[in-house]
């Protein structure tokens, strides 16, 4: 079961919160909530409730960034389980996004690229 938690902050950024595996039987809820968040200008992702990615996953989430980036928005993923990273970082994901340990690292992040681009 995959449970999706959605903020919009008063920084301007939306945080995305799956919580639960993210694996073939939950990843089309997974892909419809990050395509209902593709219109943020800066989006969070927090891996951080997420225990198991599968290939289907992590397919999932690198469409969404692709969608987000597609129309103008940025996108950064906060996680705090190192196996995670782990895999986030051998499978190269941490060279295309922001792999951040918290979700305040992780805003920090599309703040400075923000303000880059006013």
């Amino acid at each position: 079961m995959l449970s999706i938690n959605r903020e919009e902050t008063t920084e301007g950024y939306m945080i995305c919160r799956p919580v639960g595996e993210l694996d073939a039987f939950t990843v089309s809820q997974f892909r419809q909530a990050l395509s209902e968040l593709a219109a943020s200008h800066r989006l969070v992702i927090d891996m951080s409730g997420i225990p198991f990615v599968d290939s289907a996953g992590l397919g999932a989430l690198i469409g969404g960034i692709r969608r987000t980036r597609e129309l103008g928005g940025d996108v950064a993923v906060a996680c705090n389980r190192p196996t995670l990273v782990r895999l986030l970082r051998t499978t190269g994901f941490d060279r295309i996004v922001t792999v951040a340990e918290t979700v305040a690292e992780a805003a920090a992040s599309l703040q400075k690229d923000f303000a880059v681009e006013e």
